[in-house]
């Protein structure tokens, strides 16, 4: 137990990529593109949503919550990375591993259910297009985010109080470039069934629930677009339902990969190559994947940026 006292609050040590020394500079080079691509990507979507008074749907409300929950997710990680990437050092304070681990699950939590709530829109869209307005009021919508938001805080909650009990037996080495959950359990010098048992009833209502929630929501989304006669409104459709199902695919398929398969089960080079897809290119990729796709966004910021040049002009 002193053991345990003792190393608890020393430095940990991200391995990260020490393995391959000599990509690490590529890497890094490769991690500031894409983190400088999310921070203008989902920033552009933030104030184009907005600014512009055609986007005050529920679907761009939405959408501008998960380009914020992107930054934040981003930004959790990828600052400390670059850190250990450039410097001589790979080391993280206790603290700063503590709110690194607490905010990936928090995060990573909110989104999946961020996700099953915007299947959600987009079935009441295509489904009861003529009710829409009454079915996605603002309260409700509000009330749905946050409570999005609240599940992702009380499972992370309940994770990280968990995995941070478990005895180290003074291991300090994280074999992950962030303190992710999967990397931290390795660290253990026990073995928790409980610990398994509470991150797979944990996965099935933030994963498996939500995914479920989602499919249902797209098979019935499928019938109805068999049923639409105008070509305009098909494709409508089709661009809006398509951009979100890739955003799901990408997210739900490494996480659910990762998080719902025991826990020795998954080699550390396959992890990190998992990790790394969904916490760095995940969140670059979803405003690309929304606005090269969208005429409506592409459309708001053609429409703010003369506004601005026409105030400039005058």
């Amino acid at each position: 137990m002193d053991t345990n006292n003792r190393s608890s609050m020393t430095d940990f040590i991200l391995l990260g990529f020490s393995d391959w020394p000599q990509l690490e500079h590529i890497i890094s080079g490769i991690v500031f593109i894409f983190y400088i691509v999310t921070l203008v990507g989902n920033t552009t979507i933030i104030l184009v949503s907005n600014l512009d008074s055609q986007l005050h749907t529920p679907m761009y409300f939405f959408l501008s919550n998960l380009s914020f929950l992107d930054l934040c997710y981003a930004t959790s990680i990828i600052p400390q990375m670059l850190v250990n990437l450039w410097g001589p050092t790979k080391s993280i304070t206790y603290g700063g591993c503590v709110l690194q681990f607490f905010f990936a699950l928090d995060l990573g939590a909110t989104e999946c259910l961020l996700l099953a709530v915007m299947a959600y829109d987009r079935y009441a869209a295509v489904c009861q297009p003529l009710y829409y307005t009454i079915i996605m009021h603002p309260q409700l919508c509000q009330k749905m985010v946050l409570t999005a938001w609240l599940g992702g805080l009380g499972s992370a909650f309940i994770l990280c109080s968990l995995t941070l009990k478990l005895p180290r037996c003074g291991h300090r080495e994280v074999d992950n470039f962030f303190c992710e959950m999967p990397a931290l359990l390795k660290m253990a010098c026990v073995y928790s069934k409980v610990m398994e048992a509470i991150v797979f009833a944990l996965g099935v209502i933030l994963l498996l629930v939500p995914l479920s929630l989602i499919l249902i929501s797209y098979a019935v989304i499928t019938q109805a677009v068999m049923r639409i006669k105008s070509v305009a409104r098909w494709h409508k459709v089709l661009n809006t339902c398509g951009s979100h199902l890739t955003v799901v695919t990408l997210f739900y398929g490494t996480i659910i990969y990762m998080y719902m398969k025991p826990q020795n089960s998954t080699s550390q080079d396959e992890g990190k190559f998992l990790t790394f897809f969904y916490t760095i290119v995940t969140p670059t990729l979803n405003p690309l994947i929304y606005t090269l796709r969208n005429k409506d966004v592409k459309s708001a910021v053609k429409r703010i940026l003369w506004v601005e040049k026409w105030s400039s002009n005058s």
